[in-house]
């Protein structure tokens, strides 16, 4: 099998995206704005090899090393290079801080094969509750909560002037969406605010760049989880049962397919009237993603 490469597309000046093929488990995007020698960096990488390879991206471009990263929430693929940027500022959601250090060294026990490198858990040091307005140079950068959505701490990262949005994981492109640490009723309601920005490119938390066309597909699969989980709960299964007898229509294509189960488990316990982003069985989760697998445990790509 071949791996390819990260690569660097540019969707306006001083912008810049660095997307990690095919998206899968473990390969998220990042990128960064560079203006007047100042850099903000967008989310690292899961293993210290790979946010190296992104250092060395953001040198290559003849950009000046980010003084502020800031996290789309706390999951390692997107936060275990952090301590590598060091000293850069981290900055995340109030929330993200304290999953990040709930969660610890968690994709160790969930790939323990998986050669992530010398990790240093690194927390945001900066945390905010709403919203937060940066600057790299002359560039608005807008750091938005959008409630709780993929996470309960997610941060998406808006340039109003250059019309770029860094969605973190409220969006996968060709990739299936994950809720299990956070809400579909939420990841609905995020949607409309990431409408309301009113984008012209969007960067994905995974999978290739994008538009706002990502939204109406994103909220179908949703709705539809949605739909099932209810006639699957009246019916009296379990979500693995309803799960395994679901008809994924369009979205069978998308990467990821066994993370439905986990959506309806999340959905489940929403019906069931439990907050959202109230903590599920995470273990529970992994065995019946296992399952809807094909009895292979899912794998890490990075």
């Amino acid at each position: 099998m071949t791996v390819e490469k990260p690569y660097v597309v540019q969707p306006a000046a001083g912008v810049y995206a660095y997307v990690q093929p095919d998206g899968g488990w473990c390969l998220n995007n990042a990128g960064w704005i560079a203006d007047g020698g100042r850099t903000v960096l967008v989310d690292t990488a899961a293993t210290e090899r790979r946010a190296r390879a992104l250092r060395e991206a953001v040198l290559a471009e003849g950009s000046a090393l980010p003084r502020t990263v800031v996290n789309t929430h706390h999951h390692g693929d997107h936060t275990y290079g952090n301590a590598v940027f060091a000293p850069a500022v981290i900055v995340g959601h109030d929330q993200a801080r304290t999953e990040q250090l709930a969660a610890g060294h968690q994709l160790e026990l969930i790939w323990p094969a998986t050669d992530f490198g010398a990790i240093e858990i690194t927390a945001p040091d900066l945390t905010y509750g709403d919203r937060l307005t940066l600057h790299a140079g002359d560039t608005e950068v807008r750091v938005l909560h959008p409630g709780v959505a993929h996470t309960t701490g997610d941060s998406v990262v808006w340039l109003p002037e250059q019309r770029v949005l860094f969605t973190g994981d409220l969006v996968f492109a060709g990739g299936t969406p994950f809720l299990a640490m956070g809400s579909l009723a939420g990841s609905l309601r995020a949607l409309e605010l990431l409408r309301s920005l009113d984008a012209e490119t969007v960067v994905p938390g995974h999978g290739p760049l994008t538009d706002p066309s990502a939204y109406e597909s994103t909220e179908r699969y949703l709705r539809y989880v949605a739909e099932l989980a209810r006639e699957g709960r009246d019916k009296g299964l379990t979500p693995l049962e309803t799960a395994r007898g679901a008809d994924l229509g369009e979205f069978a294509a998308w990467r990821e397919s066994e993370r439905l189960v986990a959506n309806l488990h999340r959905a489940y316990a929403e019906l069931a009237g439990e907050p959202e982003g109230a903590p599920l069985d995470i273990m529970a989760v992994l065995r019946d993603m296992t399952v809807m697998n094909g009895g292979t445990p899912i794998l890490c790509h990075a």
